[in-house]
């Protein structure tokens, strides 16, 4: 028989195999959410949905895009170790991680393989937010439960759960606007191109030094939230284009202050991510003039995706779009042992709780944990 053939049968078996066993479609009910302190909805015209029950233990997977940088690794981290602890692991019957790289059919091909494979639901960091379209309507069909985190989807037929990216880039805005009240020259490190978080922050800092009114000239490089990348970026602008008046860096924050550094350029205000190394570089370095707002959300939003994603599959009213809060660290009050970590790693960021859904890692309890694909 041919291979091509064979290889249509098997997926068209699959398919009636899932249809034949999938949920219906959510429905859409009133809220509040059954956790309503934790599932907080994004606006008040947010939809409620919820799934029919479907009982545990549940097969749950992380598809996930882009691993290169701190963040990303810590994130994969993180969502072991919620998966691990007892009272989440004994709803698990596997909990299954890939990461796939910035390509987004990859990424795709990823989620439709866990579709296949009969996973109940997965949640994902996806590199592009209109890309998704088929795969999204696969996954409903098929009673998965699907929950985009960070990075979201374009679309009311998943669960989104994200903090106010575009908000977080205006406070950066607004940061720089306080301490350089004339305009000036401002340097904005940014993220991976062509993802949702990258746009919605780049529209947050733009947005907000034109509303200024003030004088404001942008240099943008991008620096993929990467502190080796982002480093490189800094040094060769500041070389071609510097000095700058002011910083705004998406991620990739310590390498940006180090090159800095290495250039001898002047300590400015700089408005970043949640990064421990560069909090650390905020406190020592602040009566310098580096005088910084640290503000992001950590890794552990994964964690909440996935609390979110088995609440779903238990029949619970869950949000359409969740809003997490945002994690802010401001000069003059970086506090040691509370905002930095200065025995902790560098690449360790910060703020890795959301009390309200019971949420609270430490350090060794994300950084015991490996990155690779399981």
């Amino acid at each position: 028989m041919n291979r091509s053939f064979l290889g249509g049968v098997v997926a068209a078996t699959a398919l009636m195999m899932l249809g034949s066993t999938a949920l219906a479609d959510p429905e859409i009910v009133s809220g509040p959410a059954a956790q309503a302190d934790c599932f907080v909805p994004w606006s008040a015209d947010t939809q409620f949905f919820k799934y029919p029950k479907k009982e545990g233990p549940y097969r749950i997977a992380l598809a996930n895009g882009y691993i290169a940088n701190t963040w990303r690794i810590q994130m994969v981290q993180t969502a072991k170790a919620y998966a691990a602890q007892p009272d989440v692991a004994a709803k698990l019957k596997e909990f299954k991680v890939v990461s796939t790289g910035e390509d987004v059919p990859a990424q795709i091909s990823a989620i439709n393989n866990f579709i296949d494979s009969g996973y109940d639901a997965i949640v994902t960091d996806a590199q592009n937010p209109t890309a998704f379209g088929a795969v999204i309507k696969r996954a409903k069909k098929a009673g998965v439960v699907l929950v985009a985190f960070d990075n979201t989807l374009d679309t009311k037929d998943a669960i989104n759960v994200n903090v106010d990216q575009k908000g977080l880039g205006t406070l950066w805005g607004d940061w720089l606007v306080k301490y350089l009240p004339e305009g000036g020259k401002v340097l904005e490190v940014r993220g991976v191109a062509g993802t949702s978080v990258d746009t919605d922050r780049h529209a947050g800092v733009q947005e907000a030094l034109k509303a200024s009114g003030k004088d404001f000239k942008i240099t943008e490089v991008m620096g993929k939230w990467d502190d080796g990348v982002a480093q490189k970026a800094a040094a060769d602008v500041i070389a071609t284009n510097g000095p700058f008046d002011g910083i705004t860096a998406q991620g990739g924050d310590t390498g940006v202050v180090q090159a800095m550094i290495d250039a001898k350029h002047p300590f400015v205000p700089f408005a970043g991510e949640t990064e421990n190394g560069f909090r650390k570089f905020c406190h020592e370095y602040a009566e310098q003039g580096l005088k910084c707002t640290s503000a992001g959300s950590g890794p552990a939003q994964v964690a909440v995706a996935i609390k979110v994603a088995i609440a779903a599959l238990e029949g619970e009213t869950v949000p359409q779009e969740l809003k997490l809060p945002l994690a802010v660290a401001s000069y003059p009050d970086l506090k040691e042992g509370q905002d930095y970590f200065p025995s902790e790693s560098n690449n360790f960021f910060v703020g890795n709780s959301f009390p309200t859904c019971g949420i609270n890692f430490s350090a060794q309890e994300i950084m015991g944990q490996s990155k690779e694909d399981q």
